[in-house]
């Protein structure tokens, strides 16, 4: 190049375009925004398939509260009211085993106790020495649920059977080979009372 313009020297100036600083913080921003895009909406996918979300918990929870059923402790099947007192009892006291003079001290301390007593001798054959426990409870059906349960109380361990041919209100307990005593009368009078205590009754409550 020649005249007003002419370049001299060995070194030559670069040529270059300005950066355009505008146009990449506009890239910039736009990147971002579309990332921050992308995360709300995975965020989203997320709380839809896994149930979550607060609000939408909040909002439900009144409506979705479930009525359950409160657990009550088992009660017997018969109401405490309807159980006879020892006094209302007659009690037969048959001894099934080989030692002498279990019926008599037996029927004595039942006695003692409240209960009323019938026959006291031996059992009967078809129970003389067959009954391995403790001893067997037998009475008319109606007795299952009330003089049988009551009469339970003094012997730990005791079988309960009725006979539906059986007539009259009295009980028997047949001494069996495993008999060595009644229950003690601390321990007769507790499930004597247990017995008649009023059981809970089932309620009902909301689970949320």
């Amino acid at each position: 190049m020649g005249g007003k313009y002419r370049i001299t020297g060995d070194k030559y100036p670069r040529m270059r375009r300005r950066r355009r600083r505008g146009r990449l913080v506009v890239v910039v921003v736009a990147c971002g925004a579309a990332l921050g895009v992308a995360g709300w909406g995975t965020l989203q996918l997320i709380d839809v398939f896994t149930g979550g979300g607060g609000t939408a918990s909040a909002a439900g929870s009144k409506s979705s509260c479930a009525v359950k059923s409160a657990k009550a402790s088992p009660s017997a099947s018969v109401s405490p009211a309807a159980l006879p007192k020892p006094a209302q009892i007659t009690v037969n006291v048959l001894n099934a085993t080989t030692r002498s003079g279990l019926a008599k001290s037996t029927a004595d301390e039942l006695e003692k106790r409240g209960f009323k007593i019938g026959e006291v001798g031996n059992a009967p054959k078809e129970y003389d020495k067959k009954v391995a426990g403790t001893g067997m409870l037998l009475g008319p059906a109606s007795s299952l649920n009330t003089s049988l349960t009551v009469l339970s109380t003094q012997l730990t361990g005791a079988e309960r059977r009725t006979d539906a041919a059986r007539e009259g209100n009295e009980v028997d307990l047949i001494i069996g080979d495993g008999f060595k005593a009644l229950s003690t009368e601390t321990d007769a009078a507790r499930a004597l009372t247990a017995l008649t205590a009023p059981k809970p009754t089932a309620s009902t409550k909301k689970s949320c």
